[in-house]
């Protein structure tokens, strides 16, 4: 049985939908500040993912406890230099939004950031960033600023952005819109204490 916790709404968070040149997409959430968490806890939890928490009264690995419904399975596919998950580690990420199987995802992203200020996960074609999705931090009184930007497309081959279109259609990443608040706001829940 899955816990099916109170989730922020999508108008708790300013989204905003761009086009860009060659078919690109961006979409960008400035989220609801985070209150009681501060960036070091928001570090400490992407460094962590493999980890497990308190939740509902069982422990439970905490991909599944950051959104219950469409997280299926997180994993370190391969660490980074240093160890661990941080900067240089690929990230698999199985999910599927809204719980619909249409709209699952199965991939493995390479984390090129990952510090107090945020994390980066890219995911290339023949060396060329074809999906690039950042969320960034900033510490304010008692909370933190949250914000994510999804890039879907490349500058340089048009024709990814046409398959990528197909596979992420819109009424897709509207899903996406919301599956990245409510998990965004569960943190809220998770991290504070």
């Amino acid at each position: 049985m899955k816990l099916v916790p109170e989730f922020r709404t999508v108008d708790t968070a300013t989204v905003t939908y761009t086009r860009l040149p060659r078919g690109r997409r961006r979409v960008t959430i400035d989220h609801r500040p985070l209150a009681n968490v501060t960036p070091s806890d928001l570090l400490g939890w992407f460094s962590g993912l493999d980890g497990t928490i308190e939740y509902g009264g069982r422990t439970v690995p905490r991909y599944l406890a950051w959104h219950p419904i469409d997280h299926i399975r997180w994993e370190l596919a391969r660490p980074a230099p240093g160890g661990g998950a941080a900067e240089g580690a690929r990230f698999r990420i199985v999910e599927q939004f809204a719980g619909r199987p249409e709209w699952r995802v199965d991939v493995v992203d390479r984390v090129e950031k990952l510090d107090e200020t945020g994390i980066r996960l890219v995911q290339r074609v023949a060396g060329v960033i074809v999906l690039q999705l950042e969320h960034t931090w900033s510490p304010g009184r008692d909370r933190t600023h949250y914000v994510s930007v999804l890039d879907l497309g490349a500058r340089a081959l048009p024709v990814v952005n046409r398959v990528l279109r197909r596979r992420f259609p819109d009424e897709m990443v509207r899903a996406w819109v919301r599956h990245n608040i409510e998990e965004v706001g569960q943190l809220e829940h998770l991290l504070p204490g």
